[in-house]
Formats: structure tokens, sequence, C-alpha cells
């Protein structure tokens, strides 16, 4: 026979099991939110994954506290070093990304396509002539 006990005990767990399933939807959102950030800064999201570091209080963008799951992350920039980065989750919604310091990597400049004009004389083209 089933007890007040044994249907607290079942609702007990089946809020626990909604709330994994709700945390791991509000894992892969972090995932999405550091790809885009990553890719928006140029660095490299390493191994495609968030890891879910603690729960904790913390204060939103309008100042109120709130629970928040904190994720860490590893970015590269130059491939050589793995550094991590931080992201804030209240419920669905981004709270904030940091990224530890890094180097910036400068974008090389196109090559430029020469233009010769009538009163120039370019080196490579007089070594061509005189030989």
């Amino acid at each position: 026979m089933i007890n007040l006990f044994d249907v607290f005990l079942l609702m007990l767990f089946a809020a626990a099991c909604a709330w994994l399933w709700r945390g791991h939807g509000i894992r892969e959102r972090a995932l999405k939110f550091a790809k885009q950030h990553c890719a928006k800064l140029d660095v490299e999201l390493l191994d495609g994954a968030v890891a879910l570091r603690r729960l904790a209080i913390q204060r939103d963008a309008k100042g109120h506290r709130r629970l928040a799951r904190l994720y860490d992350f590893e970015f590269t920039v130059t491939g050589e070093q793995r550094l991590r980065g931080h992201i804030s989750m209240f419920g669905p919604h981004l709270g904030r990304i940091e990224l530890e310091p890094h180097p910036v990597l400068e974008a090389q400049p196109e090559p430029v396509a020469v233009q010769h004009s009538g009163n120039v004389i370019h080196l490579e083209d007089w070594r061509r002539k005189a030989q």
C-alpha cells in the first residue's frame, strides 16, 4: 500500500530529475554563448565544452541577488597555451563572460597589388631586363 511518505519521496525524486534536466539545457546554452563569444574575439574554444564549477548567489545586471550557475571553459589564442574563461548563467539568461588576460593577435595585412607607373623603375623589373 502506498502511503503519504512514499508519494512525498516520489515527488521529491521527480523534482530533482526535472531540476537536473533543466540544468543540462542551461549548460547547453552556456556552451552556445561561450562559442559565440570566442568566435567574436577570434580565439579558439578548446574541447568544445563548459564545466559546471558551482552554484552561487550573485548580483545580476539590475543588482538583485539571484542563484547563478558558474561554468568554466578553456580557450587558446596561439594554440600553445590553455587559458581559462568563466561564464555565469542566471537561469537560461547570460550573466557575464570573463576571459583570462591573453595576447591579442594582430590581423596580417593583405598583400597590395603593385601598380606600375611610368615614372618609377622597379628594381625587380630592371634586373630582369639587364640579364
